[in-house]
């Protein structure tokens, strides 16, 4: 019971630090408060909240844990486009301001 707390707790613990991080957003991490830092942060969260779920239960098994696994799709497609939004929206934003 408890890894599935940390299992949680680490997914959603590595969305604010890796949105702040595309977003030059300063949050204290492990690692520091640059953009970088939250950015390494945040993958690192994410990596060991599915380490740690591949540990106790198997990737095959995601498909019983359909909270887990809603919130790790919502995760995973920020990390593979959130820089893609951050240009599109923010970007543009900043520089006309």
């Amino acid at each position: 019971m408890l890894i599935d707390f940390f299992i949680g707790f680490l997914l959603m613990n590595a969305m604010p630090h890796f949105i702040l991080g595309i977003y030059k957003g300063r949050m204290l991490s492990a690692f520091g408060f640059s953009a970088k830092a939250n950015l390494a942060y945040g993958l690192l969260n994410y990596s060991l909240s599915i380490g740690l779920f591949a540990f106790q239960y198997g990737l095959g098994d995601l498909l019983n844990h359909p909270t887990y696994l809603g919130a790790l799709v919502v995760m995973t497609i920020y990390v593979l486009t959130g820089q893609f939004w951050y240009n599109l929206f923010q970007k543009p934003y900043l520089n006309n301001n």
